[in-house]
């Protein structure tokens, strides 16, 4: 079941790193369902713009913000405030993945002492940092709406414990560990924190070019984690928070808020095993 094409009217949302893959299809899903949305890009803000050209009736805002920055995360949302006079949704999905560490982390893993400190922090920073300094600079008006929404863009446990995953598997797993917490310290406040993953290997620009276009074609579609998303953006998900959801396993012939408990569990490693 998907969400009505105006279920989300009224609501506003910050994505950050809406340029292309999981990014650019949330804030399309989103727009579509009625949403305004704030796009945010750290590089190149010619990417959100073309975002922001595909939806309809202004619903997308283009921003260049880099969330590893307090003074950028903290503008992306007085913009928003400032244009549409709220914030209710925040969608932590910019990241830096292994391509940073090789463009053939895949087939030759890089040993953790191999990385280079710089690339370590860069995607630490990203991942993890920024999250933090994105929801720190959105909590007061996530609060004020009285229905915000933190959404963090994790990945599968599994890939969190690859060999030669150093530093991205780290950084999703602090990124879990950011959700739960985050979702205690704001309990009774009206804002929910839950994580959201595709739930395996995504057609996005963490793939290397290496891959191939037969095994490309194999992989999940970054619009997967669309219709979960929407309802975690919705009124009925108010008491949903410190959990994650794994798209893959979303049913649509569900009704969402079923579909959203047969594809969840607690963020974090609860019942996790080496």
């Amino acid at each position: 079941m998907s969400e009505p094409k105006h279920a989300l009217a009224g609501r506003v949302a910050i994505i950050t790193g809406a340029g292309r893959g999981l990014g650019r299809a949330m804030a399309l899903g989103l727009a579509a369902a009625g949403a305004s949305v704030v796009a945010t890009s750290a590089r190149s803000l010619a990417e959100v713009e073309a975002v922001a050209a595909e939806a309809s009736d202004n619903a997308i805002v283009p921003v260049r913000a880099d969330v590893t920055r307090e003074e950028d995360c903290a503008a992306a949302v007085e913009v928003t405030v400032a244009r549409f006079g709220r914030l209710d949704v925040l969608v932590n999905n910019a990241g830096r993945g292994m391509r940073l560490v090789s463009d053939d982390f895949l087939t030759t893993p890089t040993r953790f002492w191999e990385v280079g400190p710089a690339v370590w922090r860069d995607i630490v920073d990203t991942n993890v940092n920024g999250p933090f300094l994105m929801a720190r600079a959105a909590v007061p008006a996530l609060i004020a709406s009285g229905r915000g929404r933190i959404v963090n863009i994790s990945m599968n446990h599994e890939t969190m414990r690859r060999a030669g995953f150093s530093p991205y598997g780290p950084s999703k797993a602090a990124l879990e560990s950011e959700t739960v917490i985050w979702a205690q310290d704001l309990a009774a406040t009206g804002v929910t924190v839950n994580a959201l993953l595709p739930g395996g290997a995504t057609e996005t620009g963490l793939i290397p070019s290496s891959v191939g276009p037969e095994a490309r074609a194999g992989m999940l579609r970054p619009t997967i984690v669309v219709p979960p998303l929407l309802w975690l953006a919705s009124d009925a998900s108010h008491a949903f928070t410190g959990r994650r959801i794994d798209a893959k396993r979303w049913r649509s012939d569900l009704p969402p808020a079923d579909a959203a408990r047969k594809a969840s569990e607690l963020a974090g490693w609860v019942g996790g095993s080496v």
